[in-house]
């Protein structure tokens, strides 16, 4: 069990559940919202609602009830390890495999066939995440790195916190870029309006929306299309995602955020556009993978890097560009 007490010594208009996760960064705001539901987490020894909005003096108190045993099924599903040790997995993740279990997705998922590979997992995550230190979305595919002991989930999530981590995507993304580098720093919540999606909040005075930074490097430029290398700074939900969006080139095959709604350029013959579009109809999701991880071995301290090849479907479109973009 876990015990944390915090006095709030400025001036904020934080709500209570995130600034419980800026302070304990090692617990998922999902979690948080759970132990504040569950009356583990008090402001002034009383229970708040997660939204409630921190004023300076409060003392918010924070329980961390040990994990209960889990119930969720193990699965004896094929799984791509680069590298396994006592403490930490690296698993290069497929596209159409949810990293966890979630309402309408019980089973399949990457934790299903982790627990079946290794019955040691780290608890923190709580019952339906264990040994999940950072997350891909499930039509994303790439590399994630998964704990084994709490231990080791601490101090991967204080690298990411700390950004001494490193998370680079390849994304293929709609239209031809005017920069080659570039920073996107904007915030990003909740939609106001699709609570299904994210969205860049401009408005954080009305909207609940967090820091999110992404960098971004050009790679190759194609007719109608740009290679992005894309590093994450923080892990907001969808982050990628979102920021090419915003700045107006979404990822390719992405059906949330505008990569499906893209018509082909007409500056390729009718065959061509023939072909891309059965290209891109072919995408098993977005056209983005999680290609490069560094970090340090949360017990030796060694620093590790990993590679992961692009998915057959994503290179299949790169390669068409290639030869006639």
């Amino acid at each position: 069990m876990e015990e944390h007490t915090f006095v709030v010594e400025e001036d904020t208009d934080r709500r209570l559940d995130v600034y419980v996760v800026d302070h304990l960064p090692h617990l998922s705001r999902s979690f948080v919202q759970k132990l504040i539901a569950e009356g583990y987490v008090t402001v002034n020894s009383a229970i708040q609602r997660p939204g409630y909005k921190v004023r300076r003096g409060d003392r918010i108190d924070v329980t961390v009830p040990q994990p209960e045993p889990t119930t969720i099924s193990a699965q004896d599903i094929p799984l791509d390890i680069l590298y396994e040790d006592d403490y930490i997995i690296v698993i290069n993740k497929p596209k159409g495999m949810a990293v966890h279990p979630a309402p309408g997705s019980w089973s399949g998922t990457l934790v299903n066939a982790i627990l079946a590979h290794c019955s040691q997992l780290s608890g923190i995550g709580g019952v339906e995440r264990p040994g999940i230190v950072h997350r891909l979305d499930k039509d994303t595919s790439g590399l994630i790195v998964v704990a084994k002991t709490d231990q080791a989930h601490r101090v991967l999530q204080q690298q990411i916190q700390k950004r001494t981590a490193e998370r680079k995507y390849t994304a293929l993304v709609w239209g031809e870029t005017k920069f080659n580098e570039a920073v996107v720093e904007a915030p990003i919540g909740r939609h106001p309006t699709d609570r299904q999606k994210m969205a860049v909040i401009k408005d954080t005075s009305r909207y609940t929306a967090r820091e999110a930074i992404t960098r971004l490097k050009v790679l190759e430029r194609f007719r109608g299309f740009t290679l992005l290398e894309a590093k994450l700074e923080t892990g907001r939900t969808h982050q990628i995602r979102v920021h090419c969006s915003f700045i107006g080139h979404p990822v390719v095959g992405d059906p949330v955020y505008g990569g499906t709604k893209r018509a082909v350029p007409q500056t390729y013959s009718k065959l061509q556009q023939q072909e891309l579009e059965q290209l891109i109809g072919s995408l098993q999701g977005q056209a983005l993978h999680a290609h490069s991880l560094v970090f340090e071995h949360p017990v030796t301290l060694e620093r590790l890097s990993f590679e992961a090849p692009l998915p057959p479907d994503m290179q299949a479109l790169i390669d068409w560009l290639r030869k006639n973009g």
